[in-house]
């Protein structure tokens, strides 16, 4: 009987909370829906008592659920992408530490991704380091957006780390950057900070890595783009007619075409509707495609 991994699933760390400063993290103490504060973002969440800060909890919510094994990323809302390096490199190395320490009961069920400070690539790859070697995590973990694309050549030391240490590289958006919320005051109306602004977030990801050659000059690489990688699949077509005129975009796509290039792209299926599940099966290898669940959210 095969077995049934999650890789998308967060996890809130208590121990790592004001690691970051003035910055946070931060959790009110109302016993019901607690405000999670980072910078001057807050959002009001229930996570005291529930699968995100209770591993026991969560375990047993995976018996229900049929899930046998799952990967635990820390809070996207934390990425803090804007910080200052050492306020961002002490709030990475607190959350490894602590993502380490609840994990450690359920060794059987429960792995961890390791959070970094990739404002500071060489910052980013010691951290990574120790939290592969030292502490046993096995993935790196990443949002979108440090006030520079993810195909920047500065990056590539850490790209390259990623591979060296033979880990997954997984990426999640979300829409504050440690300091403040969506630059974007639209998106704070009706949810689209989580709907639109995600997916925003993911398509620019994935046009990067493909269109900005980091897979072409990193074959080795696997990296992974939560939620089937934003609109990208959607706007395949657009993506390659554009391409082929844009004379920045990879040699590889010119040559390839934008839809063959996602295929060295991993990508989890928690997508909503199977208009979107669909446009993701038909680009995506379908070797690369990896279930999750956003378990908690």
């Amino acid at each position: 009987m095969s077995m049934v991994i999650d890789l998308h699933a967060h996890v809130v760390l208590e121990e790592s909370f004001g690691a970051a400063g003035k910055y946070g993290p931060e959790l009110s103490s109302d016993p019901k829906l607690q405000e999670f504060r980072v910078g001057d973002y807050a959002i009001r969440v229930p996570y005291k008592d529930s699968v995100f800060m209770d591993a026991l909890k969560r375990v047993d919510a995976m018996d229900c659920l049929g899930i046998d094994l799952q990967l635990l990323s820390p809070n996207p809302l934390s990425f803090f992408g804007h910080i200052e390096t050492e306020e961002a490199l002490r709030f990475a190395r607190a959350s490894n530490d602590a993502m380490t320490k609840h994990i450690k009961p359920f060794p059987d069920r429960l792995l961890g991704a390791a959070s970094v400070p990739l404002q500071n690539p060489e910052f980013a790859c010691e951290e990574l380091r120790r939290a592969v070697h030292d502490l046993g995590l096995i993935a790196a973990y990443i949002g979108t957006d440090y006030g520079f694309p993810l195909d920047h050549p500065k990056l590539d030391v850490f790209y390259q780390t990623v591979v060296d240490l033979d880990i997954p590289l997984l990426i999640h958006p979300a829409t504050n950057n440690g300091i403040r919320g969506a630059a974007d005051e639209r998106l704070a109306r009706f949810g689209l900070d989580l709907i639109l602004g995600y997916a925003y977030e993911e398509t620019i990801a994935v046009a990067s890595l493909v269109l900005g050659g980091v897979m072409q000059r990193h074959p080795r690489l696997d990296v992974c783009v939560s939620h089937g990688g934003g609109t990208a699949t959607f706007l395949a077509e657009k993506m390659d007619q554009l391409a082929q005129v844009d004379p920045a975009a990879s040699e590889s796509v010119k040559r390839n075409g934008f839809g063959h290039e996602l295929q060295n792209l991993w990508f989890d299926t928690h997508v909503k509707g199977e208009v979107a599940a669909t446009a993701l099966r038909h680009y995506a290898h379908e070797d690369k495609l990896v279930f999750g669940t956003n378990l908690g959210g």
